[in-house]
């Protein structure tokens, strides 16, 4: 029986079958925190290592980690016929790092060690994270690897830009062990969150909370941790879009790979910024919590308790950011093709549910696409799953059914990319 529903997506909580392989390069170090993500998770693990990778990390620590054997070779532990197996029963195969030479090897169809048998028997999702010089990454003969693994179905992620080996910077550093884990994850989950269908549109999306200073210690904010924009933006990238993220106050999240971030702190600033890059944008999304008030002044030392001390604290109200988007599509500012999604964290009272006071919002807003959260008690914010309600200017209601913050934004992405433009490929 197939690990995944009819739709691709997995009961959460399942313990799953994961191959991590390890190639052959300094960033091999990394995988050692993917694979105790995945065993603290509860996933039984099995690490497969080129020879060369074991050069830079020994097989004690793999197996220590994973709490399983580990082999480079098709001739280890024959009866079990590992080199079959292995692909045969697994849910989820990562590469991390996938150097050039081991996805050169993987598109020609090798069987030579353990880890190219494992591939060619594996009929689970295909995860190859890329690892290498700036120059080895955009060579010829890589973009073409790249496009052929993609084209047979495989997922390969775009590479962080950084520092490389010695001092060297560009494309081709591995992302971080904790957004390799989130995409891995999101697999396990639901096996096509990652097409390549997003390329060629440019995407605008923000995240987080903003600060409104109230003096230079103090500030009016919310609890938003941004978790949910870091993960639009990041599966944005990932399915092929040119993504520009406006982050403001976030948990300390590392930047997505292959995302521009432009950083704000005040509603002020990131209307300004959201703005500024719109332009030319194919859709807007408005992931952040944006303040809807501010002080009226700022006090430009620390207000002090006792004498002084106001009695009250003057609010200002903020420029709907999300209605200005709107209006400007009308006034020509933007594009009327930009696509403009919104967000609501509701709470109902008396007065009505989460869902009457959404579709009155999504009225009052005239975006596109509204996605409603209920908040409130461990919900929504600071928290890493979510769930909700999907809106459209059409009428149309659909259920997010709960799961991660990833699950969520591969959902968002699906529904809007119908109403994208086409491109020209």
């Amino acid at each position: 029986m197939s690990p995944h529903a009819v739709d691709g997506t997995a009961e959460p909580g399942q313990r799953r079958r994961v191959v991590v392989g390890v190639g052959g390069g300094i960033a091999a170090y990394k995988a050692c925190a993917l694979i105790r993500s995945f065993t603290e998770a509860g996933h039984h693990v099995r690490v497969v290592p080129t020879a060369s990778a074991l050069e830079f990390v020994g097989r004690a620590t793999f197996e220590a980690l994973s709490g399983n054997p580990v082999h480079t070779g098709v001739f280890a532990d024959v009866p079990q016929v590992p080199h079959v197996r292995l692909g045969q029963e697994a849910d989820l195969v990562v590469i991390a790092p996938a150097t050039a030479d081991l996805m050169a090897r993987a598109v020609a169809g090798r069987a030579d060690d353990l880890l190219t048998a494992t591939l060619l028997t594996a009929r689970c999702p295909v995860m190859f994270v890329p690892a290498m010089h700036t120059e080895m990454w955009e060579h010829p003969a890589t973009v073409d690897n790249v496009a052929t693994l993609r084209r047979r179905g495989a997922v390969v992620i775009e590479p962080a830009s950084g520092r490389l080996t010695g001092k060297d910077t560009g494309a081709g550093r591995l992302p971080e062990p904790d957004e390799i884990y989130a995409l891995a994850a999101l697999l396990l989950e639901r096996a096509d969150a990652l097409p390549r269908d997003l390329a060629g549109h440019r995407l605008v999306i923000s995240a987080g909370g903003t600060r409104e200073p109230l003096d230079p210690v103090r500030f009016l904010g919310n609890r938003s941790s941004g978790k949910q924009g870091y993960a639009l933006a990041r599966l944005a990238a990932q399915r092929g879009a040119d993504v520009t993220l406006v982050a403001g106050a976030v948990a300390g999240l590392d930047d997505p790979s292959a995302v521009d971030v432009v950083r704000v702190q005040t509603a002020a600033q990131m209307q300004d910024a959201v703005m500024k890059h719109a332009g030319g944008a194919d859709a807007v999304i408005m992931a952040a919590a944006v303040a809807d008030f501010r002080p009226t002044t700022f006090a430009t030392s620390k207000i002090k308790k006792g004498e002084g001390e106001p009695d009250t604290v003057p609010l200002t109200k903020n420029d709907d950011i999300l209605a200005g988007l709107v209006r400007s599509r009308t006034d020509g500012t933007l594009s009327s093709g930009t696509v403009i999604v919104g967000f609501a964290a509701e709470t109902g009272d008396e007065q009505g549910d989460v869902l009457s006071y959404a579709r009155a919002k999504l009225a009052r807003k005239g975006c596109d696409l509204l996605v409603v959260n209920a908040v409130g008690d461990g919900k929504a914010f600071e928290v890493d799953h979510n769930d909700g309600w999907l809106l459209a200017a059409d009428g149309s209601e659909t259920a997010l059914a709960h799961g991660s913050k990833s699950l969520m934004a591969s959902r968002v992405l699906d529904a809007l990319r119908p109403l994208l433009p086409s491109v020209d490929r």
